[in-house]
């Protein structure tokens, strides 16, 4: 088998979700009638400190979902210039929600908080109205880095002074929770939305939750029926999120222990550009830029040894560690790289 760092989505169930999954009581949840779905939903939104929560087919989903019961067709949202809801979910702000995004530049996911206030519409005939501020946490493009707690606390009060609703794309939420060693509600009460995901670092095999206040859900829910996420006896897939939340978040340090070692291990070798300092969670983005060669070519000489990676930028390259990347699967990694950098050297 591989090694497959492309992402932590590669994880596949774990018996004792296989077996939940095969065991699971369902009904019509169209009809809010399937008791694993109602379960999940009351556990997911306890998690997170909200009032209620909804069972989403995914992350993007999730965030469609959000913006949609949170705004108007016309309006605006305040995000990251590199955020997943602008870059990856395929133009959905501006095609399904009819809403315009207003980017800012962030480092490591931190939008300024002056260039927040800056962004926030005067009531103008000729503006939009800014309906929502995202954030993201942790923040994929900055390698999984984390938004501090304060940071979190300065933009929700900012929300609070203008009354603009805050989302969180929390895909890692949990991720974020363990790598600053606090409670996920620590996290959450400084926004009034959040969606994270069940089938990443959690290994549910797919969905994610969408949570927040009571009336919002039921708007979401209404929202989610129209973008065809009406999923029926979905307990057969949420009786796995259950599992995911109740048994996997703790193990996510394991995650982030072996990406640590993964960065430091790299940042020995010459011709990789690692800040390693800056590995907070199970995500390494590194530079390839001093070498005769471009991602697309290491890739496929990772992949020549077994080894699965994705690029994100010409001389950029992103491995992730999840539950099925093991402690020696890490230093056999390092030894691949330097192999492969040697006789690069070699044949120049």
């Amino acid at each position: 088998m591989p090694i497959d760092l492309r992402s932590d989505t590669v994880t596949t169930p774990t018996e004792k979700m296989r077996d939940a999954i095969r065991d699971a009581a369902v009904g019509d949840d169209v009809y809010g009638e399937d008791p694993t779905i109602n379960r999940l939903e009351a556990l997911a939104a306890e998690r997170v400190g909200k009032e209620a929560a909804l069972f989403v087919t995914s992350g993007t989903q999730g965030n469609q979902v959000a913006v949609l019961a949170h705004t108007q067709r016309g309006d605006e949202v305040i995000l990251e210039e590199n955020s997943h809801i602008v870059e990856y979910e395929v133009a959905g702000l501006s095609t399904i929600a009819g809403v315009q995004p207003r980017t800012i530049k962030g480092v490591n996911g931190q939008m300024p908080l002056s260039d927040i206030v800056s962004a926030i519409r005067e009531d103008d005939i000729h503006c939009p109205k800014t309906a929502l501020v995202c954030l993201e946490n942790t923040h994929g493009d900055s390698g999984g880095r984390i938004l501090p707690l304060c940071y979190m606390e300065e933009v929700y009060k900012i929300s609070r002074q203008h009354q603009i609703p805050i989302h969180l794309d929390g895909a890692r939420l949990f991720n974020a929770a363990v790598g600053l060693g606090v409670d996920p509600k620590e996290i959450t009460k400084y926004v009034n939305t959040v969606q994270f995901c069940l089938s990443k670092g959690l290994s549910a095999p797919m969905g994610s939750i969408l949570a927040g206040p009571k009336s919002f859900i039921e708007r979401a829910r209404k929202w989610r029926k129209m973008l065809g996420g009406g999923m029926r006896q979905s307990g057969i897939a949420g009786a796995a999120g259950i599992v995911a939340l109740e048994e996997m978040v703790a193990r996510l340090e394991e995650d982030h222990v072996h990406a640590k070692k993964l960065a430091e291990g790299l940042a020995d070798i010459e011709g990789i550009d690692i800040d390693a300092e800056g590995v907070e969670t199970n995500m390494i983005m590194f530079s390839i830029e001093g070498l005769e060669m471009d991602s697309d070519h290491f890739i496929e000489k990772l992949k020549e040894r077994e080894v699965l990676a994705n690029s994100v930028g010409r001389y950029r390259i992103r491995f992730v560690t999840h539950r099925e990347i093991a402690n020696e699967d890490i230093d056999k990694v390092v030894e691949i790289v330097k192999r492969i950098i040697a006789e690069a050297k070699v044949s120049l």
